[in-house]
């Protein structure tokens, strides 16, 4: 439980620490706005790993030489929990946005940190907004901003670490119209670290693995048919060769 409070204590230092962050990028952004967001990513970047010391999560990284470092792509991941963004994103070498469900948008302060870091929102119930919301990552993309999309949709809450929700194929789009690679994500044991036993945070030991890059214009014509159920299988792949270890 202490870790808990120490988490929820340093995250309210940072909200408000972020107000005079929010201050002096805003100024930076006036002459330079890439620069302004790479101190927001920076900044964000910062406290993740500080909730992932605090909370003693212990992160084994393989293949993180798979991502590409001058290219924008779309990363896929499996998603056991909350603390799947905290991990992944506090690794990611440049601009990355991230895709939320459209309820973290009447969190007024979280929402203005998320739209700076180009998140996006979706919505669930309204396909024409969800097609939109496709088509500003594929912009984004385009313009150098990797994505990343746990395509489940929502954590997934069974037992076994290689069972999944299906893959939603329209996450997918940003990587077949914009040409980016896909880097697949897996994760092991995150969920040990909260959402077995809440409200307690535990000091954890989580693999996250990389996979090579995944062009779509490369793959075989049944492959590119059910992108989603491919990528799938890759991860699934993956989690159970991390699960050996």
């Amino acid at each position: 439980m202490i870790r808990s409070i120490l988490i929820i204590l340093f995250l309210i230092l940072f909200f408000l620490a972020g107000i005079v962050i929010w201050g002096i990028t805003w100024i930076i952004g006036k002459f330079d706005a890439y620069k302004r967001d790479i101190i927001c990513l920076r900044s964000v970047q910062f406290a993740f790993k500080v909730v992932l010391l605090i909370s003693g999560v212990k992160v084994e990284v393989h293949g993180e030489e798979n991502v590409p470092k001058d290219e924008a792509v779309l990363y896929i991941g499996n998603h056991r929990s909350l603390f799947d963004t905290v991990i992944t994103y506090a690794r990611c070498p440049r601009l990355t946005g991230y895709v939320s469900k459209d309820s973290m948008l009447k969190i007024p302060f979280l929402r203005i940190w998320m739209k700076r870091l180009h998140c996006l929102f979706l919505d669930r119930t309204d396909i024409k907004a969800g097609m939109k919301m496709i088509l500003t990552g594929i912009d984004q993309i385009k313009n150098g901003i990797s994505m990343c999309i746990f395509p489940e949709g929502t954590r997934s809450l069974s037992e076994i670490e290689t069972e999944m929700l299906p893959f939603k194929e329209g996450s997918f789009k940003m990587a077949e119209k914009s040409g980016c690679p896909i880097i697949p994500m897996a994760m092991v044991h995150t969920a040990d670290i909260f959402e077995k036993h809440i409200p307690f945070v535990k000091g954890t030991r989580v693999i996250l693995t990389y996979g090579e890059p995944i062009y779509v214009k490369e793959l075989e014509k049944e492959q590119k048919r059910h992108l989603g159920s491919y990528v799938q299988e890759v991860i699934r792949n993956m989690l159970e060769e991390e699960l050996k270890l």
